[in-house]
């Protein structure tokens, strides 16, 4: 199948669009009609190649093509687009940074929502692996494995070798990956009761001067420090701050999987009790950027006429994003007490593609004597592609670079807004040093 050739040499010169996710309608899920969406746009993405170097989906797929009879997209066998789709994490990057031809341009391609599309399919079909649908359900997890008696358990089993190799060949955990720890002493059990010693803030540009934590459930049991540390940052700011009612987790993973009736459900269960903190001035902010991302982005593609889910993407924020929008205005603390030196940042996929710029590169430049050594570079961990053993070694060639470019910065610390993101360097780096957090970093800086 040939693509069109109208605009083939320069692609789209506009800023990219999304069309809203049409997964309720019955077409979604034939398969002959992903089917041929899959050959048309692999089409276009055999003859163009720039994404080569993001992920494994297209190296993978250009193999397919090169060893096919044809040496076209026509060669390969339909079965054999499946070892594309699954090697898509859906980081986004290739939509926003490297594709020209997403809408609005004619060919109106948007490789990550097809790859989510035929990841639904096969999810519906009934051919999820149980390990899958394990890792993926977050909250379950979080909650058996930190029972007070049970998390000792569950986290020297996780780091005891012999355990971690019976997992491999069992579930299919790789013995290799790094895999979260569990707190009985969640975020929520240690923030009980909080009330902010702040009061009132004033309004600054779009923020409304208080917020409310959404903890998100890794936060909650996996790193409650870093949730703790966002409130001591905030309320240092003058900024009240609370957590959300309750939180479940965003849906992200299970998006991920393409279980889009799960993510319903999840989204049924935040973003009523979000919406109400907002009607109530409150603002939002999560200490995830997957977890912000599914706010800002997925589920208003998934219900574009819902007015709430509308309203959460307005007012939810990164909360460097939420605190560089202040200091435009003067609002910001800049009373730093330590110097961070030299620190290797990792800006996550997630976090990119919510075009917000590098705020947390700004926020923490602004410490006296502090150098940021900036990683645009893909990490490969994606929440649960990095700990699956077929993957986990892909994995880790992914996030090679990031590896190598923290050893060569031989930096104070190294840091990554997603957490998962900076234990996979962590993987790689193998040395003894511990990721921090920039939220940690910030609290550091400011004495706290």
């Amino acid at each position: 199948m040939s693509a069109p050739t109208s605009g083939a040499r320069e692609g789209s010169l506009e800023a990219p669009t999304r069309h809203a996710l049409d997964w309720k309608k019955p077409e979604f899920y034939d398969t002959a009609a992903l089917f041929n969406e899959l050959e048309r746009v692999f089409d276009i993405c055999h003859g163009c190649r720039r994404c080569v170097s993001l992920c494994n989906s297209f190296p993978t797929l250009f193999d397919l093509v090169d060893e096919s009879s044809t040496m076209e997209v026509d060669g390969v066998a339909k079965q054999d687009y499946w070892q594309v789709v699954d090697h898509c994490y859906l980081c986004d990057l290739c939509y926003l940074t490297k594709c020209p031809y997403v809408p609005p341009h004619e060919w109106n391609l948007d490789f990550p929502h097809l790859m989510l599309r035929a990841k639904a399919v096969k999810h519906r079909e009934g051919k999820t692996k149980t390990r899958d649908k394990i890792l993926t359900s977050t909250d379950s997890v979080g909650k058996l494995a930190g029972i007070p008696v049970v998390v000792q358990a569950v986290n020297a089993a996780n780091k005891n070798g012999m355990f971690r190799k019976l997992l491999d060949k069992t579930l299919g955990v790789h013995a290799d990956a790094i895999v979260p720890e569990y707190h009985s002493d969640t975020a929520r059990k240690r923030l009980k009761g909080h009330t902010s010693a702040v009061q009132t803030a004033e309004s600054v540009g779009s923020t409304r001067g208080k917020v409310a934590i959404f903890a998100t459930c890794y936060g909650n049991y996996n790193e409650p420090h870093i949730v703790e540390d966002m409130l001591q940052v905030f309320e240092h700011n003058g900024i009240p701050v609370t957590l959300t009612e309750k939180e479940q987790c965003c849906g992200m993973p299970k998006l991920e999987l393409g279980d889009l009736d799960a993510v319903e459900q999840a989204k049924n269960a935040n973003i009523p009790l979000l919406a109400k903190m907002i009607d109530a001035g409150w603002d939002i902010i999560a200490p995830v950027p997957s977890c912000v991302l599914m706010f800002k982005q997925e589920l208003p593609l998934m219900f574009p006429d819902d007015p709430d889910v509308q309203k959460v993407q307005a007012h939810i924020y990164d909360p460097f994003e939420y605190l560089m929008e202040r200091h435009k205005e003067g609002k910001l603390n800049t009373d730093f007490r330590q110097t961070l030196g030299k620190v290797s940042y990792h800006a996550s996929c997630h976090l990119r593609v919510q075009k917000i710029g590098l705020k947390t590169r700004d926020l923490l430049k602004l410490v006296p004597d502090t150098e940021i050594d900036v990683i645009e570079r893909c990490s490969g961990h994606d929440g649960t592609y990095a700990v699956k053993s077929e993957y986990h070694d892909i994995s880790m060639k992914i996030c090679r670079p990031v590896v190598n470019k923290v050893k060569q910065a031989d930096a104070d610390h190294y840091s990554s807004d997603c957490p998962m993101a900076g234990h996979q360097i962590e993987n790689g780096l193998r040395d003894g040093r511990a990721p921090e957090h920039p939220m940690t970093l910030l609290r550091q800086a400011y004495g706290l």
